[in-house]
Formats: C-alpha cells, sequence, structure tokens
C-alpha cells in the first residue's frame, strides 16, 4: 500500500457524513426490522404485564440492521466519493498488522535489518498522515520523535529508505 496524499478538509466532511449516515441508518433498520418482527412473531401485551418477551426479535432486528448497513458500506466503498475514507481505512488495518508485530519489528531494525527499517518508516509515516487527518495533535510529536530517531538509525546503517519500497508481504518475516 502507498502513502496518498489527501485532502484533509473533503475527508473530514465526508467521513463524517459517512459515520452520521451510518448511525442513523443503523438506528432507523433496527427500529423498522425489530418493529416487524414483533408485529410478525411476536407475544402480544398483556394486560397488567409489563415485559412481553420479545427482547429477542429487537435484537435480531438490530442484527439484521447491522448487516444491512454492511451490505451498504461493501457497495458504497469502491465509489469514487468515499475514496478517501475507504482508503484511511485500510490504512488503519495495516497499522493494526504492524502495531500487533512492532515489537520484533522493532528489535529488528536496532539489528539494522533493512526490511524491518523500511516497516518502520512505512508504519509511522502513515501514522502521521492519519493522525493529520484526525486531527490528533496529542500524540502526532510522538510519532514525528519517533520519525527523527528512525531516520537517525537509517542514516546510520547507510541505507536509503523509500516508504513506497513497503509491501503487506514483509511483515511476514516477523
Amino acid at each position: 500500500m502507498k502513502l496518498v496524499n489527501i485532502d484533509k478538509s473533503r475527508y473530514r466532511s465526508v467521513n463524517n457524513q459517512v459515520q452520521i449516515g451510518l448511525v442513523a441508518t443503523l438506528a432507523i433498520l433496527s427500529l423498522v426490522f425489530g418493529q416487524l418482527m414483533i408485529y410478525f412473531f411476536g407475544v402480544k401485551q398483556l394486560a397488567g404485564v409489563e415485559s412481553t418477551g420479545n427482547f429477542h426479535l429487537n435484537f435480531t432486528g438490530f442484527i439484521l440492521a447491522i448487516m444491512a448497513c454492511s451490505l451498504l458500506v461493501r457497495n458504497l466503498r469502491h465509489k469514487p466519493r468515499f475514496y478517501e475514507v475507504y482508503y484511511v481505512w485500510q490504512l488503519k488495518q495495516l497499522q493494526n498488522k504492524i502495531f500487533r508485530k512492532l515489537k520484533s519489528v522493532q528489535q529488528a531494525a536496532k539489528d539494522n535489518n533493512r526490511d524491518a527499517l523500511v516497516i518502520l518508516s512505512f508504519y509511522y509515516q502513515s501514522l502521521s498522515l492519519v493522525y493529520n487527518l484526525d486531527n490528533n495533535t496529542l500524540t502526532i510529536s510522538n510519532v514525528n520523535n519517533e520519525l527523527d530517531k528512525l531516520q537517525q538509525c537509517i542514516d546510520a546503517a547507510g541505507y536509503s529508505i523509500d516508504v513506497e519500497e513497503f509491501t503487506p508481504e514483509m511483515l511476514q518475516a516477523f
């Protein structure tokens, strides 16, 4: 995966619209599916009894709403309007994969393993990109410090590293 420059204002706008739209769709569909399930399969309200025992039908309606929202996201993710949001989502997934192997990658980087240095360079630069897009100003200074330390290690090892060299398959070695 390559790092791509993203228009921050467009990303934030579309991301907010996607999040609000998904929450609203999930809420509405949960209510609709839950009520339909109760209408067709539910226990009718009895006089003097508070609970009807229809919780499982409401929960089933919620699960159906999640499935519908998942299908919606799956079909819309490749549309040009959602490119930035989907790209950042994929980038965050890749960052999680790297994070799970971060200790072993950092250890290999201390031994001047070139692949480990490439992985760390990609990881920290992608974190910087995502933190900038998400306005995460609290931890971006830590990432910049890590990038500076990494660049010193790369220079000391005599390597010239470009993040374009990174491939997810490099993680398999760690």
